[in-house]
């Protein structure tokens, strides 16, 4: 495999107009999950991708694995669970791009994740292992089996790629901060936002370089500091690399994040300089904002072209 990531992957309601939930007459049913987003962009890509956790046995759950199946995503050691539901995620559209996300997660068969499902030899045979924070907040069992792959992958010399995705609705600022910097000090490859990478070096210096410089002397070769419409500062085996991010009509915020981290890393394992790797990235975050859905926007190869070709908007 060129990634194997992990996490809790939730069956996903959300008005299809815009306004508040509740004067919605249905919602439209899909699934969403940070790993698995960037599972699904990194196949998109043309790269290879596993993804394990555990889903209820119920239509949510065999609704996730049916859908990461048919984006070419494996499955192979993922556990259903037969004594806990899919968490449910709800996408409110409340006004043009203001979205709000409330998560039922408590008890689910994703938070039931544990040491023991951890694929060793899976995660040995990686050209990257992907992990976010999201996965160190939902449970202590979860949080074992994290920190269990990120040392099998360390020990095998395998790159730890870590996007901190902090969650201000599962644990403080002071938890996540204290929790993210042990896993910052492993990790080989960091994405975060300015406001969560604060979290890991409150005291760094306050221009973006300063603050890559700090979080890259806890570890990592590669930190990726993501700035949405402003694009990326990043800090990459020493060099620092300022890049803009594409004008597009943003239409759903949500998953740009985890559309960045694919893009980077499929070019990443194909060993492509980083000015390729960026290219890739913004051009995934930029595709990714302009459809509804966490991950439904992610591009294929050729659709990177597009984005290169001449003003025309239309392809013949």
């Amino acid at each position: 495999m060129d990634l194997v990531t992990f996490g809790e992957t939730m069956a996903r309601l959300e008005n299809p107009v815009v306004g508040p939930m509740r004067h919605a007459r249905a919602l439209d049913l899909g699934v969403g999950g940070a790993e698995s987003n960037t599972a699904i962009g990194l196949c998109r890509l043309g790269g290879t991708a596993a993804w394990f956790g555990r889903v209820g046995d119920d239509e949510f759950g065999r609704l996730i694995t049916n859908v990461l199946a048919g984006e070419g995503v494996r499955l192979g050691h993922t556990v259903v669970d037969r004594s806990a539901p899919t968490a449910l995620l709800f996408k409110e559209r409340r006004a043009g791009t203001l979205t709000r996300v409330q998560y039922y997660r408590t008890g689910s068969a994703g938070s039931r994740l544990c040491p023991a499902d951890v694929p060793h030899d899976l995660i040995r045979s990686a050209r990257v292992l992907h992990v976010t924070g999201i996965t160190a907040a939902i449970s202590a069992t979860a949080r074992q089996a994290l920190d269990d792959a990120v040392e099998t992958a360390r020990d095998a010399g395998v790159p730890v790629s870590l996007d901190l995705n902090y969650r201000r609705a599962l644990w403080t600022p002071t938890e996540a901060g204290e929790c993210l910097q042990k896993l910052v000090k492993r990790a080989d490859l960091l994405f975060a936002t300015e406001q969560e990478a604060r979290l890991i070096v409150p005291d760094a210096d306050d221009d973006l370089a300063g603050l890559a410089a700090g979080l890259a002397a806890l570890g990592p070769r590669d930190v990726l500091l993501k700035r949405g419409a402003q694009g990326v500062v990043a800090l990459c085996e020493g060099a620092l690399h300022v890049q803009g991010a594409h004008r597009v009509p943003v239409i759903d915020p949500v998953g740009a994040g985890d559309a960045f981290a694919a893009g980077y890393l499929a070019e990443f394992v194909r060993g492509r300089p980083v000015a390729d790797r960026l290219d890739t990235a913004t051009a995934a975050g930029a595709y990714a904002v302009t459809v509804r859905g966490d991950w439904e926007g992610l591009p294929s190869r050729a659709d990177l072209d597009l984005l290169k070709s001449a003003e025309d908007t239309v392809t013949r």
